[in-house]
């Protein structure tokens, strides 16, 4: 399967009987916007963070996700990875949180820092000092000592997980920094005081340790993954131009040079009220909510909202083509250009992943795996790496033994051909509409599956109410729908392919011992 971690986890049955007992009384009536706004309440503190407040007593807890508006396309040449680094550091606390003496430590820091700048100073001279590079690296290397004496390590979520906090985490995107949790509902000024502290006064202590670690996420992830490798090589071949060619990691070499420096500017320009938003789903009360809003939120100060990207992929026009050879088991995919998911089209592009790779009817798995037997697993990921601006459909298979890349190429193209040549039938479209609102509904239905809804939509659309018309979108998809997007997207000059072609490595040769006479 692609390596795309899943964001919504699927919480207990009962959440949901309730949930759509209250908010869809009916399911021939789909999903009632006008019933759930009842319980909705819209916040905007005055720097400009909105809040999406959310009622659901069912249970005296709740969830919440911050939904950042940056991600990895908003980074900048050489300094790839950043948006990724800096999720890492919201969780080493504040001024009082994560240390035993703030007031030694920020002096500690920026004399790291100082340090720091003048090793990398020598390091990237067109004419480095071995000897002076040497002594500038033991010099580093005392101040991260000096500096970590004062870290209490772990200590913001250790108060969230002592207070009864549960699924404290976050995540990266090529265009949204996520983070969430769920806590007691008695806690719910615990969480505003946490949550405003950490967005107010981050302190980037062990910036330079948690580099290192991060580095090898990369080397666990990309570097000694084949499909990671091709996954890289893949995306950088799809997009020239538009920066959603970064890889959310990041590059090695920017890892392993990006500094404080560069991290608190980038959390300066994009780490603002204006650009955040945040979900609150469960056990709360709205009008002794929004004071402690005001309260802790208000005290961050507003920013300009960071200026739209500029660049735009251009128009493909000519196939690309990548092949890793590897000793490693073989891998097929090929994306297409497609348009942002804000696109009123985007509704026909979930019909087609749901006709050809929803469950064990589907077309690919009745294809290439149940009456071929060519591959021992196919599918597709319709948003990729990326969704807010023009991104890839992407069409994968894992050939079966014995089977070549070549093999199930051309058996997925087949059926990339039929939907541009034949309708899909009645029984494939009704169980496309069917499925599609069950999955939504299935996603709302624990706290921090909404709450990470309603903030994606707020964040991606601008309004969360479009997570309940996008539903009403797909009895509106037709069958002329699905071959006009099909003829129009999946032609050659639109295709970029990828593949993991197997080598056998040579065998070492093998030493014979020479007979003694």
């Amino acid at each position: 399967m692609l390596p795309i971690p899943a964001r919504h986890t699927p919480r207990r049955l009962f959440v949901l009987l309730l949930f759509c007992i209250f908010c869809f009384p009916s399911a021939s009536q789909g999903i009632e916007l006008a019933s759930f706004e009842q319980n909705v309440t819209e916040y905007t503190v005055k720097n400009g963070w909105t809040f999406i407040l959310v009622e659901r007593p069912v249970a005296p807890v709740f969830a919440f996700m911050t939904a950042v508006n940056v991600g990895s396309a908003q980074e900048e040449t050489g300094r790839t990875g950043l948006a990724h680094m800096f999720e890492h550091m919201a969780f080493k606390g504040t001024p009082r949180l994560g240390t035993n003496n703030y007031e030694e430590e920020k002096k500690a820091l920026e004399e790291l820092e100082q340090a720091y700048l003048a090793f990398q100073e020598a390091k990237l001279n067109p004419a480095p000092d071995t000897r002076r590079i040497e002594d500038l690296s033991r010099v580093f290397k005392s101040k991260q000592r000096a500096a970590a004496k004062f870290v209490k390590k772990n200590e913001f979520s250790d108060v969230v997980e002592r207070e009864g906090g549960v699924a404290v985490n976050a995540f990266t995107g090529a265009d949204v920094t996520g983070y969430f949790y769920a806590l007691p509902a008695n806690k719910i000024e615990l969480f505003c005081y946490l949550e405003s502290e950490r967005f107010l006064h981050p302190v980037f202590r062990e910036f330079y340790e948690e580099r290192d670690v991060v580095m090898e996420e990369r080397r666990m992830r990309t570097e000694s993954r084949p499909v990671g490798r091709l996954f890289e090589q893949f995306v950088v071949t799809a997009f020239t131009a538009h920066p959603y060619h970064h890889p959310v990691i990041g590059y090695a070499s920017d890892i392993q040079s990006y500094t404080m420096t560069d991290a608190k500017k980038f959390f300066e320009t994009y780490y603002i009220p204006s650009n955040m938003v945040t979900a609150i789903v469960g056990d709360i009360d709205p009008k002794t909510l929004i004071p402690l809003l005001e309260t802790y939120f208000g005290r961050i100060p507003g920013r300009p909202t960071p200026p739209p990207l500029r660049t735009v992929e251009p128009p493909s026009i000519a196939e690309k083509v990548v092949t890793i050879k590897d000793p490693a088991q073989p891998f097929y995919m090929e994306g297409y250009h497609k348009p942002a998911a804000t696109h009123p089209d985007q509704p026909i592009y979930d019909a087609i992943d749901d006709i050809l790779t929803n469950g064990r009817t589907s077309r690919f798995y009745r294809s290439l795996v149940q009456d071929k037997q060519i591959a021992v697993d196919a599918g597709a990921y319709g948003s990729y790496p990326g969704e807010k601006y023009p991104h890839l459909w992407v069409a994968y298979a894992v050939p079966a033994r014995g089977v070549t890349n070549e093999t199930v190429q051309q058996a997925i193209r087949e059926e990339l051909d039929r939907l541009k040549t034949e309708d899909v039938t009645d029984e494939e479209l009704a169980k496309f509409r069917t499925r599609a609102k069950a999955s939504l509904i299935y996603s709302l239905k624990s706290n921090l599956g909404l709450a990470m809804s309603l903030a994606d939509y707020q964040t991606l659309f601008g309004d969360w109410r479009e997570l309940f018309r996008y539903i009403q979108r797909f009895d509106r998809v037709t069958k002329a729908d699905i071959r006009r997007i099909a003829q129009q997207t999946f032609k050659a000059s639109n295709r970029v392919v990828a593949q993991i072609e197997t080598i056998t490595q040579a065998a070492p040769p093998s030493k014979t011992r020479r007979k003694e006479s």
